[in-house]
C-alpha cells in the first residue's frame, strides 16, 4: 500500500472531501465490476439473503466525477454557456448525503453496492482506500474478448454505439476494450487496498458452478450461506435485449446521439434542471417510432467474426500476461488456447 498517499491526505483538500463523514453508513462490500461479467447476477443472488441489503441501481459514487467513465454525468447548458458536473469540491455535504442516503436505516444489514466502472477507475481505488471502514471488494472477470463484445451490444442498445463492432475497434477502441485490461486495473487496487479485502471471481466459474462460487463469496463476506434459498442458484439476471436490426440501431444512434445522456438529468446528486436539456417533442416522437420499427427482443448477439476474435484474443493474451501470478490463480488457460 502506498504510505505516501495517506501521509499527504491532510494536506490535500481534494482527498479529504472524499472521507465519509459517517463511516457507519458506508457499505460493507462493493461489487466493482467488470462490466458485463455477471455483476447483476451476483447482486441479485446476494440481495435475496435476509441479512444483506444492496440498493437496486448502480451508484458510481467513488468515480462519479471521472469523465472518462461517466461522460454522460456532465451536462452543458448551451444557452448560458456553463457546465453542470458532479463536483465534490463545491458541495461535499450534498454529495455525501446523496450517497449515504442509499443505506439509511439499514444498519442491521450487511450493506453492499455495485458499480461496474470501479475496477477500471484508479481514482475509485484511492477513494475507497481512504474510508475509515474496511470495505471489501468483489471483482468479476470474464474472457476479455467476450466481455468486450457483450459491452458493445450494451452500448448499441443504450444509444452509445455509432459504429459496427469492427469499426468501433478501429475508431474508438477504448470504449469497449479498456475495461478488459484487468491486470493493470487490479494492480492499482492491490496498491491501495490489502489483498485479503479483495475477492476475484471468474464469470465462467460463476456460470459453471454457481452454488460453489456463491458459497465462497458468502465466506468472504462472513454471511451464512445456508440462509440462501437454493432456488437462487438458477438466477441469471440482465438477459440481453437486442434490437431486431443492429445496423438500423447504429444509424439511429448517430442521428440522436446528442440526446442520449438526458436519462441521468435527475438521477445524480447535482441535479440538472436546465430547460434546453429536456428531450424535445420531435425527439420523443422519433425515438418512439424507432422503438416500434426496431423493437428490442431477448436474444443472443450474432456470433463474433472468427478473425476479430482471433485478433482480440491475441491482443488480450499479451496484455494480460502475468495476471495469474498477480491474482494467484490459473486464469489465462481458461480463456485462451495454448
Amino acid at each position: 500500500m502506498d504510505k505516501g498517499f495517506f501521509m499527504n491526505l491532510k494536506e490535500n483538500m481534494k482527498l479529504t472531501n472524499w472521507v465519509s463523514p459517517d463511516y457507519s453508513r458506508l457499505p460493507d462490500f462493493i461489487i466493482g465490476g467488470a462490466m458485463k461479467s455477471g455483476t447483476t447476477t451476483l447482486h441479485t443472488i446476494l440481495n435475496t439473503h435476509p441479512k444483506v441489503f444492496i440498493p437496486k441501481d448502480e451508484i458510481h459514487f467513488f468515480d462519479i466525477d471521472n469523465i472518462f467513465q461517466h461522460n454522460d454525468f456532465n451536462f452543458y447548458d448551451k444557452v448560458n454557456d456553463k457546465w453542470l458536473s458532479q463536483d465534490m469540491i463545491e458541495n461535499p455535504s450534498r454529495m455525501w448525503d446523496w450517497y449515504l442516503s442509499k443505506f439509511n436505516e439499514k444498519e442491521k444489514f450487511i450493506k453492499g453496492e455495485d458499480s461496474t466502472t470501479y475496477l477500471a477507475s484508479g481514482i475509485a481505488a484511492q477513494r475507497i482506500a481512504l474510508q475509515k471502514k474496511d470495505i471489501k471488494l468483489i471483482f468479476l472477470l470474464r474472457h476479455p474478448t467476450k466481455r468486450a463484445y457483450s459491452q458493445y451490444y450494451h452500448l448499441l442498445r443504450s444509444g452509445r454505439a455509432t459504429y459496427s463492432f469492427e469499426d468501433t475497434i478501429k475508431f474508438n477502441p477504448s470504449s469497449i476494450l479498456t475495461r478488459s485490461l484487468y491486470k493493470e486495473q487490479l494492480e492499482t487496487y492491490y496498491k491501495y487496498i490489502p489483498k485479503e479485502r479483495i475477492k476475484v471471481v471468474l464469470f465462467e466459474d460463476l456460470v459453471r458452478d454457481t452454488e460453489t462460487i456463491i458459497e465462497e463469496v458468502c465466506q468472504f463476506l462472513k454471511i451464512d450461506f445456508n440462509m440462501l434459498d437454493k432456488d437462487v442458484f438458477s438466477i441469471h439476471s440482465n438477459k440481453s435485449m437486442l434490437p431486431i436490426s443492429p445496423k438500423l440501431q447504429v444509424i439511429f444512434n448517430r442521428f440522436l446521439g446528442e440526446c442520449r445522456n438526458t436519462r441521468y438529468i435527475k438521477a445524480l446528486p447535482n441535479i440538472c434542471s436546465v430547460n434546453n436539456l429536456k428531450t424535445p417533442i420531435y425527439t420523443k416522437f422519433i425515438n418512439r417510432s424507432h422503438q416500434i420499427i426496431n423493437q428490442k427482443i431477448e436474444r443472443k448477439p450474432a456470433r463474433m467474426k472468427d478473425s476479430t476474435k482471433q485478433f482480440l484474443d491475441k491482443y488480450f493474451s499479451r496484455e494480460l500476461s502475468g495476471l495469474d501470478e498477480l491474482v494467484g490463480e490459473e486464469i489465462l488457460d481458461k480463456w485462451f488456447d495454448n
